[in-house]
């Protein structure tokens, strides 16, 4: 048992108990939502580090507290860090997570009833950018934009509308989107109605840092991100200004910086700053390149394996980290029954609507799953092929099984007592065991 550990059962047995368990299920379960990942433990020692202890509102060499000289050195590092690796000339580092960072963009650039445009949640999109329930759309004037009949970025029908409405800020920026980010277009679309474009890159942001997928930071005004998923980093975000934000307004960093803070948040929490200094550090490697290729490899590899199984993939196939599986054909919201059934054997994905959704978001009609926490794993190609196999053979499972309108918790209830003896079912679970055995994980972790 590490000496952290050893201190955490001293002090809260209960808590130390739980997280071994916790660690325990990340070792025994193939992790495939394409929004986590594995921190490294370097990552992982910043975040539990004295930096927490500290107080400090405000910016480098303009804090509110005193004794921030360690601190200012830490945050302008992590700044100087994001700056190269993304080729921007102004990065804010201090954003708690994704969506604070995009409301601050919204703050920055937008007045209360500005018209804005995101792509439509249903079909890929993200609650901060412009959904009906989030503040993003009960304080803007939401106008989304959707994707072809292919399951493409429908860019003749964005133009359209961005003529017509006028927007004060466009988004390039996907939660399920399998294709590569189309910012070039975006950034035509944004400087022909005057817009800001905003690229969000929060699931991408490694494969840009390692080259992997084309930068936004010529085309768009602003780029946000989180800094795990891809990334690696710990569960924080960045705003980024380019060069041609600035050309649009030079006063873009000030208001960003005061949307933030005092306008957003309180005091930074600057182990979550230094964690991000770490992982960008780690993102320079040679290392951390091959990494994102073979990220990328997998998904194709993963998604490959599923067409050659009979699924229906939205757009066919894959050019990230990610696999959009549309299980629409078998019938109406058996994407939380696939979940259900997968997570029984250890492999975890998430239930996703699809393009043309018929049912609700908590009981949408397909899976998505992604490659970056397997690929830190060590896994390539040859996994991806087996794990296709296990997803596809326990989905079709599932998928025998038909939804109720009615009673739908009660129902799943009684579907995973029932999957929970199917012979598939523990046969799967062998798999994944063994498979997980082989590419361990956390192992100086102890526990």
């Amino acid at each position: 048992m590490s000496y952290w550990l050893k201190e955490l059962m001293e002090a809260d047995e209960e808590i130390a108990k739980l997280i071994i368990k916790e660690l325990q299920r990340q070792r025994e379960t193939l992790d495939l939502i394409p929004s986590e990942n594995f921190a490294p433990l370097p990552v992982l020692s910043a975040l539990g580090s004295v930096l927490t202890n500290k107080y400090s509102e405000g910016y480098p060499g303009r804090r509110y507290y005193g004794g921030n000289e360690v601190i200012d050195e830490i945050e302008k590092l992590a700044i100087e860090r994001a700056k190269k690796v993304f080729g921007v000339p102004y990065v804010n580092v201090q954003p708690y997570s994704g969506t604070p960072a995009n409301l601050a963009v919204y703050v920055s650039t937008c007045k209360v009833g500005d018209t804005i445009m995101g792509l439509d949640l249903r079909e890929g999109g993200h609650l901060s950018h412009g959904w009906e329930v989030s503040l993003s759309g009960i304080l803007y004037k939401s106008v989304p934009y959707h994707l072809d009949k292919d399951g493409f970025i429908d860019i003749d029908g964005t133009r359209k509308l961005a003529r017509e409405h006028k927007p004060k800020l466009i988004w390039c920026g996907y939660s399920a989107y399998v294709r590569t980010f189309p910012f070039k277009e975006f950034g035509e679309i944004a400087d022909e109605v005057g817009a800001y474009m905003v690229a969000d890159i929060a699931h991408i942001a490694g494969l840009v840092a390692a080259g992997v997928h084309p930068s936004p930071s010529p085309y768009a005004h602003i780029v946000t991100t989180t800094t795990h998923k891809t990334l690696r980093g710990p569960r924080a975000a960045m705003i980024m200004v380019t060069d041609k934000g600035l050309q649009k307004d030079e006063d873009l960093p000030e208001k960003i910086d005061k949307a933030v803070f005092p306008g957003l948040q309180g005091g930074p929490h600057e182990n979550n700053i230094a964690a991000i200094a770490v992982a960008l550090k780690l993102v320079q490697e040679p290392a951390f390149r091959e990494y994102a290729e073979q990220v990328v490899k997998n998904a194709r590899a993963l998604a490959k394996t599923l067409v050659e199984e009979g699924f229906k993939l939205v757009t066919g196939g894959t050019d990230t980290h990610m696999v959009l599986i549309d299980l629409s054909d078998h019938g109406v919201g058996k994407g939380i029954l696939a979940q259900e059934a997968l997570e029984l054997c250890g492999v975890i994905v998430n239930k996703n609507t699809v393009p043309g959704e018929r049912s609700s978001p908590f009981y949408p009609s397909g899976i998505r799953a992604g490659t970056p926490a397997v690929t830190s794993r060590g896994m390539k190609e040859k996994e991806m092929e087996e794990i296709g196999e296990l997803i596809a053979e326990v989905s079709k499972e599932a998928l025998k099984f038909e939804l109720p309108s009615k009673n739908r918790q009660e129902y799943i209830r009684e579907f995973k007592a029932k999957m929970r003896e199917n012979n598939v079912i523990v046969e799967c679970r062998r798999k994944v065991k063994d498979l997980c055995e082989k590419f361990p994980i956390y192992e100086e972790l102890g526990g």
